[in-house]
């Protein structure tokens, strides 16, 4: 059995007639506008990622756990609001005016962390704002995809975005450690530089990306609203249901960036300057890896790859709670983490979008994402608290576990045979 194709329910819609050749193309034409907004957006964003955990744990000195509520707050905190977002784009299908004011608002928080100066309670503001813009313009921005884009071909396309996106990534450390290189450790101007970069995503957003983009599955356009009710179906409906759970447990596992980045500075005793090259070392990974692996998926079936990209991530925590330094290992643990994102971020999505009905895909969408995103805040201040009490070392073999565990109960989630008919996708 493969889950390198999902069947749809007859209520999702239908293959695209009439266009044979166009299964042979890399990615449509909205993909790659998106993928451009994206690697745009993650220039920014990674910019200000890369000097955060320095900014709040040794220039603030916040504990692991305070650092661990603002990190689940970065992720996690506004995670009900992603279902609101998909369902307001499903229901107007104003997918892409939806997701641009999800990105106007991650570049405008970038301006707010100038105000907030030294105040926790106002940068965990400025930072909840700016993921309420993430979690707002990704479900419309991943649905746009699947409605650009054949279902035999959604892990490629997914794959081509992700590793634009990750290119995004790993400019982004690079362009701070310039930019912190030019004026000083200056931390204003990397926000300043940030911002500028996440307002051009913006104009790209609005000139080049279609809200109803040809060659795709139809959005049926003509049809009445979406209702609430019919939104909330959703959750009645076993496999979305399914798809969701297994997405939260799946987010439990995960245990945030900046602690694993924390964590690799203190075993390696790097120095401070070098900090955000550990962020490109992992981007670097993804940047290579998300199309290859995307492609596999549609290949070898979407289940495998994401089943490996957490077999990834143990991998990961085992070697940061080794006995093994130096840079070879410092190398293998940032190729791991890039490999576990290049195998779940865009593939899950490919496995759940075929799944869920075209009129609420959207929302589907959120509900998976959110279903992880308020995972994610449970094991962020769960893991702080577990460094603060048992040490670094302790608390990242039990994550470690953790990942055994999820993908134990995870994998008959997404394999029941009774509702998620499978099929290999032809060579």
């Amino acid at each position: 059995m493969y889950l390198s194709s999902v069947s749809r329910p007859a209520s999702a819609d239908p293959p695209t007639p009439g266009r044979p050749g166009r299964r042979f193309a890399l990615v449509s034409g909205n993909v790659v506008a998106l993928g451009t907004v994206s690697l745009i957006t993650d220039v920014s964003a990674e910019m200000v990622a890369a000097v955060l955990p320095l900014y709040l744990v040794l220039g603030l000195q916040l504990s692991p756990v305070a650092f661990g509520v603002l990190d689940g707050v970065h992720a996690g905190a506004t995670a009900l609001l992603r279902v609101v977002g998909g369902f307001v784009a499903d229901r107007f299908r104003r997918r892409k005016l939806v997701a641009g004011v999800g990105y106007a608002l991650s570049a405008v928080a970038k301006l707010g962390l100038l105000l907030a100066g030294r105040s926790v309670p106002v940068i965990g503001a400025v930072i909840a704002v700016d993921r309420l813009g993430k979690g707002v313009r990704t479900a419309p921005r991943d649905a746009l995809i699947t409605l650009s884009t054949p279902p035999e071909s959604l892990g490629r396309a997914f794959g081509v975005h992700r590793a634009m996106d990750s290119f995004g990534a790993f400019l982004g450390p690079l362009a701070a450690l310039a930019v912190l290189l030019a004026v000083g450790q200056s931390y204003d101007a990397v926000f300043v530089t940030s911002f500028c970069i996440a307002a051009l995503a913006v104009v790209i957003l609005v000139l080049f990306v279609r809200e109803r983009p040809e060659g795709g599955p139809p959005d049926t356009p003509d049809g009445p609203k979406v209702s609430v009710r019919e939104a909330l179906g959703l959750l009645r409906d076993r496999p979305a249901r399914r798809l969701v759970l297994a997405a939260a447990l799946l987010g439990l596992a995960t245990i945030g960036d900046g602690f694993v980045y924390l964590l690799l500075q203190r075993r390696e005793d790097l120095g401070l300057r070098w900090f955000p090259l550990l962020a490109v070392g992992t981007s670097l990974a993804y940047l290579v890896l998300a199309a290859p692996l995307g492609v596999l998926a549609d290949r070898v079936g979407r289940l495998p790859v994401v089943i490996g990209g957490y077999l990834a991530l143990g991998a990961t925590y085992l070697l940061l709670s080794g006995p093994v330094h130096g840079w070879p290992v410092l190398a293998l643990t940032l190729a791991l983490y890039g490999g576990f994102y290049a195998a779940t971020d865009g593939v899950l999505i490919a496995l759940a979008g075929p799944v869920l009905p075209a009129r609420v895909r959207t929302t589907g969408i959120a509900l998976v994402q959110s279903g992880q995103a308020m995972a994610y805040l449970v094991s962020s201040v769960l893991f702080g608290l577990a460094w603060q009490l048992w040490g670094p070392e302790n608390a990242v073999r039990a994550a470690a576990v953790a990942v055994a565990v999820v993908l134990l109960g995870t994998v008959p989630l997404l394999a029941s045979p009774s509702r998620l008919v499978t099929r290999k996708v032809p060579r």
